[in-house]
């Protein structure tokens, strides 16, 4: 082994030699790759298994949607090359995502929709898929897209037409047929990936197109015909166990909003999940790793360039059903960052039906609770980005 070190040391000290020698001024490119060259040349078995150690690879989305740039933006700011190293994947959705996380060899993590796993176990596909997965943190809400004609006002006038509603390897067929059926809609349903299928709106071949996605939202961003616009999603009860209620406006789209308008949709959470592993094996410490590293430096992303969604992330946000990751449970309570506080909601709650006289439901106190949940994410998210601008 020393041997071996002391070649690739040799390498890299003849590299530097060879780039003094270089006239003054002149840039030589092989100075800064000698390093790499190193590892290449006298790369050995224990290279192999240094470089792996540390290395967390991240199942994300398709191209152009938000989980793929949340997966850049992550690798950006962690990936060190040494201690850690964060390696995202371009995936197929979050259907395909659960799937990799169980069954793909080498996948660590993955961003999934947080209804995806119920809707597996609904239709049978799966039996206690949640004591599979636990969560590092829920990251943020993806909004409803609805794309149609101006002469349709809202989701139901879409009942019986054609609609578009992704690949089923994606997340987004699983919200849709959800809604679906919460509101017993029978459209006529087609997959179709959402680029081609925003052509086919253009030309007259289906009626709608759905994507579920963290706004901006590339694909739907970039839409432009004066004949189409976004649907409103009314925040309907049958809903309101699942979803969140959301907003799109024309800064969020002003080739498809108007100027000073805002369209109402439903928003379900997005989930940095990972497969359930034991604390002591060797996958569970390199999570704990990146665990540890991304809570430390959670505040560089929610600063430009990245994605404004991370604004909206909270780390201590909980997921009801759904199992915290020990390592990173373990570093909110170090750190004393409090989940959301059902005993101030409760309160909350009683002082509203003391003034209004009704007391609600159990169902509707937990829509309520969750509504709240997303409300204190995003007053939790807002403060430490003050905290953070204060502090440079």
């Amino acid at each position: 082994m020393r041997r071996v070190l002391g070649m690739a040391m040799f390498a890299i000290m003849m590299a530097f030699g060879f780039a003094a020698s270089a006239e003054e001024g002149e840039f030589d490119p092989a100075k800064v790759s000698e390093s790499l060259k190193a590892i290449f040349q006298f790369g050995s078995a224990a290279t192999k298994q240094a470089l792996n150690a540390n290395t967390v690879t991240l199942i994300s989305g398709t191209i152009g949607g938000t989980y793929v740039q949340f997966g850049a933006d992550l690798a950006s700011v962690l990936d060190d090359g040494n201690k850690l190293r964060v390696l995202p994947i371009v995936g197929r959705g979050s259907v395909q995502s659960v799937a990799d996380i169980l069954f793909l060899q080498g996948v660590d993590l993955g961003i999934v929709r947080s209804d995806t796993l119920d809707y597996l176990e609904r239709k049978g596909f799966a039996k206690d898929i949640k004591k599979q997965f636990t969560y590092v943190t829920k990251l943020y809400n993806e909004e409803m897209h609805v794309i149609a004609s101006k002469s349709i006002h809202n989701l139901r006038e879409l009942d019986g037409k054609t609609i578009s509603v992704d690949l089923p390897n994606g997340g987004t067929f699983v919200t849709a047929l959800t809604v679906f059926e919460r509101l017993g809609m029978k459209p006529k349903v087609v997959y179709i990936e959402q680029r081609i299928a925003l052509e086919k709106l253009k030309a007259g071949e289906i009626d709608a197109v759905i994507v579920c996605g963290g706004k901006p939202y590339k694909s739907v961003s970039t839409f432009k015909d004066d004949r189409f616009h976004l649907v409103t999603v009314n925040y309907e009860k049958p809903l309101q166990g699942d979803y969140l209620p959301a907003t799109l406006t024309a800064k969020d789209y002003p080739n498809l909003i108007s100027d000073q308008e805002q369209v109402d949709t439903i928003a379900v959470p997005a989930v940095l999940a990972a497969y359930n592993w034991a604390p002591n094996t060797e996958r569970y410490r390199k999570l704990a790793v990146f665990v540890d590293n991304f809570f430390t430096k959670f505040p560089s992303f929610q600063k430009p360039p990245f994605h404004p969604k991370w604004k909206e992330v909270s780390l201590s946000a909980q997921l009801p059903d759904w199992q915290r990751f020990p390592a990173a449970k373990h570093w909110l309570d170090n750190h004393k960052i409090e989940p959301v506080a059902r005993l101030r909601f409760d309160e909350f709650l009683k002082q509203s039906a003391s003034a209004s006289g009704k007391t609600p439901t159990d169902n509707e106190k937990e829509a309520l609770f969750r509504q709240f949940q997303a409300w204190e994410a995003e007053q939790n998210a807002r403060a430490q980005v003050r905290a953070t601008q204060r502090q440079h």
